[in-house]
């Protein structure tokens, strides 16, 4: 037990205890009367006795029911708490993880199963009513104060600090689950902005201010306790420091989950048409199991609403570390071959058991999967070189529906007149467009799709150029991207390296890399996608290899045909976190998203351009913009309104394995669930005592009365 208020309690106590016992000693001035007889008067008498002066105070129920109701007020006053494992005026930082592997059913409540997001929303909501309110009769008394942040791929701040319970609960209550993937790094920048007097630069030796990601141990102000309630199943956890006050960590892990939970769930979903007969249709299913038995799962693919048919896949058993427990998931996958030269709508259904069997399938957001696929097509290229003979004889032996080979004054002559609009793909063979004369700051780029080959692209959708060096092999690739996966960069040799450099925050990606950098990039805004080359093939033995002939056929099926169809690889394919982006036609009026569950819809005013962005998207489902005006040959047109669909799926191995992490590593720490210290409620207990006071002296007042009806 605690008091908030004893010095205050024990100067009230000083001054009303001894003036009540005062009371009993002071005698009534009374006016003589002549009475008959005394003997009505006998008992009246003898209690006022007691007020005498310099008497010894006599038995009396009603001095002792005053003292024990005088008491109880002051203790009252005192404040009285349960005891508390804190310290008074600490800040609590609240991370609740929303993404989708907290969708998982295996959150323990009193009726059974719960979600992880309701099970972590239920012990937060405790740690808030653990924190220490403020003194009523001492206002200089600092209370605890929480901030609660919800996160997934994104993060935000559902209620600021506050110590105010009830308002910190409802923002927890009020948290929704989403099917995004996880990533901290964005509440923790958060949470630490809040922080007053925080510092943001640091001085070198030459006295120039320079910036850190190394300052976390540089902010100011008093220090923040981190709550962190999750499964664990957080990619960049490491991006967190815990500071260490007194030998007592600022961070608390709260691990919800179970380690044995058992999921299965789509992780891998692509389209792919024939390179030679484009309406020959493949489907690619990739499949997870953390189950540690063998599973047979069944795999509905439906084409435009239809099944069109079943398979079955069967998973082997996956793997327990015997130390620590963790599970490394076993996969499988199928492939459904075909025949559809339209645009469709592709999804693939597993039957998984899990509606019956929550035990054998604990999240089931990622039983599910659609592809928005686009007809089949033969794609139009230009190119445009300088008289390089490589590229133009590589792609002459393409199957294109048009190949143009161009000059770049011919180029720059199209561009003025709109003509290179009728081109999927432009190839520049060791040539760049002249800049915007009147925008230095714009993209050199016109919106489309491009292949750059021996230039370095600079500017708002390039790299920094730093020259080349020397010469060298490629050492690694993303051997999963669709333009890479099916060749080998093994033989390539360079006479000399470029040396470029991805600005921080672009949207540039390195594909391929040598001992001096990326050598294959990829760039994106929305208008423009292209893919960068930035030595000259001239200077290697590249187009003397196969390889060579299948990354120009793989670019222009990933750029022009849209025949490759992956996640996170096509503006139609959206991952829960990120936001849907799109250019309609300029005359587009009364835009608006359909959600997946088709019950609402939003409103999106569009750019000068045309450019639409909504989002970010939480959950999982087709996508629908829907306006009038211009549509696009692939939009679908029903009565006048134009409708473009999308599609937004999990497909995160990492979110699939729901098994529990116990442990998990921080920047400067290792964090273990079981450690954390138990935590006792903080309770008040003084209402308590002035209502025990009040019901004594309701007796008082009834004994009191009773006395003098006697």
């Amino acid at each position: 037990m605690t008091w908030a208020t004893p010095m205050l309690a024990a100067l009230v106590a000083a001054i009303a205890i001894p003036a009540l016992i005062i009371l009993y000693f002071l005698k009534l001035r009374r006016i003589p009367r002549e009475v008959s007889s005394t003997l009505l008067w006998k008992k009246a008498i003898q209690d006022l006795q007691a007020n005498a002066p310099f008497q010894r105070l006599r038995k009396n129920l009603l001095l002792f029911l005053q003292l024990i109701i005088l008491g109880l007020i002051i203790l009252a006053l005192a404040q009285p708490r349960s005891a508390s494992t804190t310290e008074m005026g600490r800040k609590y930082i609240v991370m609740i993880d929303r993404s989708a592997s907290m969708a998982a059913v295996d959150g323990e409540d009193e009726l059974g199963k719960d979600s992880r997001l309701e099970a972590a929303k239920k012990q937060a909501i405790e740690l808030i009513e653990t924190m220490r309110a403020p003194g009523m009769f001492a206002a200089n008394e600092k209370a605890d104060e929480a901030m609660v942040i919800a996160f997934d791929a994104n993060a935000q701040i559902i209620a600021s600090f506050s110590s105010d319970q009830a308002t910190l609960i409802n923002a927890i209550n009020a948290i929704e689950q989403t099917d995004a993937t996880s990533s901290i790094a964005e509440a923790y920048r958060l949470a630490q902005a809040q922080r007053p007097n925080r510092i943001a630069n640091a001085v070198n030796e030459l006295g120039e201010i320079t910036e850190s990601h190394e300052l976390d141990e540089l902010k100011g102000g008093e220090p923040y306790f981190f709550h962190l309630f999750s499964d664990g199943r957080v990619s960049d956890i490491d991006s967190v420091r815990a500071e260490e006050i007194d030998t007592q960590t600022t961070f608390e892990y709260h691990a919800i989950g179970s380690q044995t939970s058992n999921n299965i769930g789509l992780v891998a979903l692509r389209s792919e048409r024939d390179y030679d007969t484009p309406s020959k249709l493949s489907i690619f299913v990739g499949v997870q199991s953390t189950d540690t038995i063998p599973r047979t799962v069944d795999a509905e693919l439906i084409v435009a609403g239809v099944t069109r048919s079943v398979r079955a896949i069967n998973l082997p058993a996956a793997t327990t570390d015997a130390t620590t427990g963790y599970k490394t998931p076993a996969s499988g996958g199928v492939v459904f071959e075909l025949t559809e030269p339209e645009g469709v709508i592709v999804r693939v259904k597993l039957d998984t058991d899990g509606q019956n069997n929550p035990e054998a399938d604990v999240l089931l957001t990622d039983n599910e999967g659609v592809l928005v696929v686009p007809p089949a097509k033969q794609a139009s290229v230009a190119l445009v070189s300088t008289g390089n003979l490589f590229v133009g004889s590589a792609l002459q032996g393409l199957p294109l529906s048009r190949f143009d080979t161009i000059s770049p004054a011919k180029y720059e002559s199209n561009r003025e007149s709109g003509a290179n609009d009728v081109y999927d793909l432009v190839i520049f063979d060791g040539y760049l467009p002249k800049p915007n004369e009147l925008d230095d700051t714009a993209s050199i780029l016109d919106p489309g799709r491009y292949l750059v080959i021996g230039q370095a692209l600079t500017g708002k959708l390039g790299v920094i150029d730093q020259g080349t060096g020397p010469g060298g092999p490629i050492i690694d690739w993303r051997r999963t991207h669709p333009i890479l996966r099916d060749l080998t960069l093994d033989a390539l040799l360079m006479a000399e390296t470029p040396k470029v450099e991805i600005r921080k925050g672009s949207g540039v990606v390195s594909l391929a890399e040598t001992a001096s950098g990326p050598a294959i990039l990829e760039t994106s805004d929305g208008d423009v996608r292209a893919i960068l080359v930035p030595f000259a093939i001239t200077k290697t033995n590249w187009p003397f290899d196969v390889s060579f002939v299948v990354f120009l056929a793989s670019t222009v099926d990933y750029l022009a045909t849209g025949s490759i169809v992956a996640i996170d690889q096509d503006e139609r394919q959206i991952t829960p976190g990120r936001v849907l982006s799109d250019r309609l036609p300029p005359d587009a009026t009364g835009v608006r998203v359909i959600m997946p569950d088709g019950s609402r819809s939003e409103e999106i005013i569009p750019s000068a351009d045309g450019r639409v962005v909504f989002g970010p998207i939480t959950n999982a489902g087709i996508y629908r913009l829907r306006w009038r005006g211009t549509a696009a040959p692939t939009d679908i047109v029903d009565d006048g309104t134009n409708y473009r669909t999308f599609a937004a799926n999990l497909l995160n191995p990492a979110e699939s394995n729901v098994s529990t992490q116990k442990t998990i590593a921080l920047a400067n720490q290792i964090v273990t669930a079981e450690s954390n210290t138990e935590r006792q409620r903080i309770k008040d207990w003084w209402p308590w005592f002035l209502g025990i006071a009040l019901v004594i002296l309701m007796f008082e007042w009834w004994v009191y009365n009773k006395k003098m009806y006697l």
